[in-house]
């Protein structure tokens, strides 16, 4: 990896975002740098260039690329005045027209049935129903001019949105700025979503969005295979960035392995950073029964013909066997409405359909 100590660094900073998340921020950044903008792909790994892979995804177990909003859309009932993440006290008096800036935050937004005021999208909103929308945003390189000429009522952000100067623009000129704490964890479905529906004057609405969530992701861990305990490590991957980094446990991953009945590889060998170089001498220590990676970073190195090749990759459990996990970038980490979707794709891919390890 021929990154300078400070290069690699400051990914891995910007990796912090919802790379747990998520990593959403960064994810923006290099879907952009690599000309990846959102992905819609089967979560297959597949690139179409893997030679093979003995792992694919089951048929029918990719993440959908709509989000399904709730069945009444609500009607919010403002003024309100919350607490933002950042501990200042938000008034909202209107919420005609919308603009989060994660894509994490749009899904949030739209699933809850109020996508029709939503007036711009962050690179990482990839679902189909705000394809349409302006981009104004790219994670950390938030665009104060292009949010401030769509005349927001309300600007969402994540605790990890920056620059910090485009923000402070945007309050400066009046508008409510709602920060909600990056998600780490399926423990954040929740208050994330009831964070967002209660600014919006809908919290009946997050209410019955997070119990519908939860129950979600509730019925299929019940579904979970029992038994052994594949080890599995998260890697992130940006082929043409030359950036090759295993998760360790603050990489955001972790919530979502163990649910899946896993254990987390980086976290188990003892890496307590969020990213860490990849090294032959780090994955054999995680032994790796399994590989869980985003389906555009798969693509980058060339699908999993490419992933072997990795220096150290070829040598674990998962490269020998080619099990290789990979889900739509835009989603992964989002820790939101469709996490259930995402959980279930990773079981599927993990143990296949009929429950095999």
């Amino acid at each position: 990896m021929r990154q300078s100590t400070k290069g690699r660094d400051g990914t891995v900073r910007r990796l912090r975002n919802r790379l747990a998340g998520a990593l959403l921020s960064v994810l923006a950044v290099t879907l952009t740098a690599t000309g990846c903008g959102g992905s819609s792909e089967a979560a297959s790994g597949g690139d179409g260039g893997d030679g093979g892979s003995s792992r694919a995804a089951p048929a029918g177990k990719s993440v959908a690329n709509r989000v399904e909003p709730l069945a009444q859309s609500p009607e919010p009932r403002l003024p309100v005045t919350v607490r933002s993440a950042d501990g200042e006290r938000v008034t909202v008096e209107r919420a005609e027209r919308i603009v989060p800036l994660s894509g994490s935050l749009s899904e949030i937004v739209f699933t809850l049935g109020l996508g029709d005021r939503v007036v711009a999208r962050d690179v990482t909103a990839t679902f189909e129903q705000a394809a349409g929308l302006p981009v104004v945003t790219r994670g950390h390189d938030v665009s104060a001019e292009s949010v401030l000429s769509l005349k927001p009522d309300l600007v969402i952000a994540e605790t990890t949105t920056g620059p910090e100067e485009a923000v402070g623009q945007i309050r400066a000129a009046g508008v409510p700025v709602l920060f909600v704490e990056a998600a780490k964890g399926l423990d954040d479905v929740g208050p994330r979503i009831e964070a967002v529906a209660d600014a919006l004057g809908v919290p009946a609405a997050g209410q019955e969005l997070t119990r519908r969530s939860e129950q979600r992701i509730a019925a299929v861990r019940g579904d979970v295979p029992h038994g052994d305990r594949p080890r599995v490590a998260f890697l992130y991957l940006r082929g043409s960035a030359s950036v090759y980094l295993i998760g360790g446990a603050d990489s955001g991953a972790g919530s979502l392995i163990e649910a899946a009945g896993a254990v987390d590889a980086g976290a188990a060998s003892g890496l307590d950073k969020d990213f860490t170089a990849i090294t032959s001498e780090a994955l054999v220590e995680a032994a790796p029964d399994a590989i869980l990676v985003m389906s555009k970073g798969l693509e980058s190195v060339g699908g999993v013909d490419g992933l072997v090749k990795i220096p150290g990759i070829a040598q674990t459990p998962a490269g020998m066997d080619r099990r290789v996990v990979s889900v739509e970038d835009g989603v992964l980490l989002n820790y939101g409405p469709r996490t259930d979707q995402v959980l279930k794709s990773v079981v599927a891919q993990l143990y296949g359909e009929d429950g095999d390890r």
